[in-house]
């Protein structure tokens, strides 16, 4: 699978930043998935949970109370409130 740069960045600072092959989210619309060379768009992120796959078996799941996520074909950045990975799966 081809993989892209995910950045997290709450006010505690930089959360996650590392290559993964999917981020699935839930923004303004509905839900989102992406991934690499997704079309790029700009979105807010409102409350619910965030997955990270890191791989196509590894995944890191958080709770977002929202944010805002940018999405280019290769580099994702989300400005999220308070954040914290949930426990490894």
């Amino acid at each position: 699978m081809n993989t892209f740069r995910l950045t997290v960045s709450s006010p505690d600072g930089n959360v996650f930043s590392g290559e993964i092959v999917k981020l699935d989210v839930r923004g303004t619309e509905g839900e989102l998935a992406v991934m690499a060379g997704h079309v790029p768009f700009v979105t807010s992120v409102v409350g619910g949970p965030c997955v990270v796959w890191v791989d196509a078996d590894t995944k890191k799941t958080a709770t977002v109370n929202g944010g805002l996520l940018s999405v280019d074909a290769n580099e994702v950045t989300f400005l999220a409130g308070p954040f914290r990975f949930d426990e490894d799966e």
